[in-house]
C-alpha cells in the first residue's frame, strides 16, 4: 500500500511540475513544426521536379513523353519517403531517443530481416530495372501473363495495371517475367467485308478504294490511307474483300469500327449490296394442280 501511495505521489508531483509540462510543451510544438515543415517542403520539391519536366518537354532533345511520366511519379514517390523518414527521425529526436542507436540496431535488424525478404528485394531490384530499361511506362497497354490493362502506376516494388472493364491490378514487380507492350510501335488490323455475288465486284473496289484514299485527312489516328488488298475469300453467299490499315498505337479497335460504317454507307449510296443469310426451302412432294400441270407444294 505504502508503494501505491508512493507511486501516486510521484505521478502527482510529476503532473504538477512546471518543467515537465514545459517540456512538453516544446516537444509538442517541435513536433508539430517538423510536420507542418516536412508537408511544405514536399510540396515545393515536387513541384520543382514536375517544373523542370515541363521544361524539358519544350526542348529539342528530351526523352519521350511516356517515360517523362513514369519518372515524374516515381521522384515523387521517392522524395515524399525521403522526407517523412528524416522528419521521423527528427521527432523521436524530439522524443529525446536516441536516434543514433536506433538506426545501428535497426541495421542489424536490416540485415537479418533482408535474408528472410528476398522476394522483397527481388521486386525492388526488378521494378528498378523496369525504369531504367524502358520496359513500358505510365499510360501504356500491356500484357503481363493473363493481366491486361493500362498501367496506372510504377513503383519500385509494386506496378498497377487498370484493365478496360474498371478493375486495378497490383502486380509485385518480381513476378513480372514476360511483359507484351502493344504502346510502343503502331497498330495494323484488317477488315473484311462481304459483297454479294450478284454485285458487280471491280465497281464495288472502286466504291471502297476512293472512300479509303479519303480518310487519313478525316482521322488523324490513321497513319496512312487503308489499303484494299482484294478478295480474301469466297463465301457461302459473299465474296469477302479484305482491308488492311495501320493507326497509331491501340487506336485500330476505333478505326475498324468508323471503317466498317464508312464501307456501308458508300456502298449503300451506290446501290451495292453486303449479303445476309438466306434460307430457300423446297417441297419434295409435288401434287398435280387442276389443270393439268405440276406445281410445287
Amino acid at each position: 500500500m505504502d508503494t501505491f501511495n508512493r507511486v501516486l505521489d510521484k505521478i502527482r508531483s510529476g503532473l504538477l511540475n512546471e518543467d515537465t509540462w514545459a517540456t512538453f510543451g516544446e516537444g509538442a510544438i517541435r513536433i508539430i513544426l517538423i510536420l507542418i515543415v516536412s508537408g511544405i517542403l514536399i510540396k515545393i520539391v515536387r513541384s520543382a521536379i514536375h517544373k523542370s519536366f515541363e521544361i524539358r518537354m519544350k526542348m529539342p532533345l528530351r526523352v519521350s513523353e511516356r517515360r517523362e511520366s513514369t519518372l515524374v511519379k516515381l521522384l515523387d514517390n521517392v522524395v515524399t519517403y525521403a522526407i517523412y523518414f528524416i522528419a521521423l527521425m527528427m521527432i523521436l529526436s524530439a522524443l529525446t531517443i536516441d536516434v543514433k542507436a536506433l538506426l545501428a540496431g535497426a541495421g542489424i535488424v536490416g540485415l537479418a530481416v533482408g535474408f528472410g525478404a528476398q522476394n522483397l528485394v527481388k521486386d525492388v531490384i526488378t521494378g528498378f530495372f523496369i525504369i531504367l530499361e524502358d520496359q513500358f511506362s505510365v499510360g501504356d497497354h500491356i500484357r503481363v501473363d493473363m493481366f491486361e490493362g493500362t498501367v496506372e502506376s510504377i513503383g519500385l516494388r509494386t506496378t498497377k495495371i487498370k484493365s478496360w472493364t474498371g478493375e486495378l491490378h497490383i502486380l509485385p514487380n518480381g513476378s513480372i517475367n514476360q511483359v507484351t507492350n502493344f504502346s510502343l510501335n503502331n497498330s495494323s488490323a484488317v477488315v473484311d467485308v462481304g459483297i454479294a455475288y450478284e454485285e458487280d465486284i471491280d465497281k464495288a473496289e472502286a466504291v471502297i478504294k476512293e472512300l479509303l484514299e479519303k480518310m487519313p485527312e478525316q482521322y488523324e489516328d490513321l497513319v496512312k490511307a487503308p489499303e484494299l488488298q482484294g478478295i480474301q475469300n469466297f463465301g457461302p453467299s459473299e465474296v469477302t474483300l479484305r482491308i488492311v490499315f495501320e493507326t497509331k498505337p491501340m487506336k485500330h479497335f476505333s478505326i475498324a469500327r468508323i471503317i466498317r460504317k464508312e464501307v456501308k454507307t458508300a456502298l449503300d449510296q451506290h446501290g451495292i449490296e453486303i449479303p445476309f443469310p438466306r434460307l430457300v426451302m423446297y417441297s419434295r412432294n409435288e401434287q398435280e394442280s387442276p389443270t393439268g400441270e405440276r406445281g410445287k407444294a
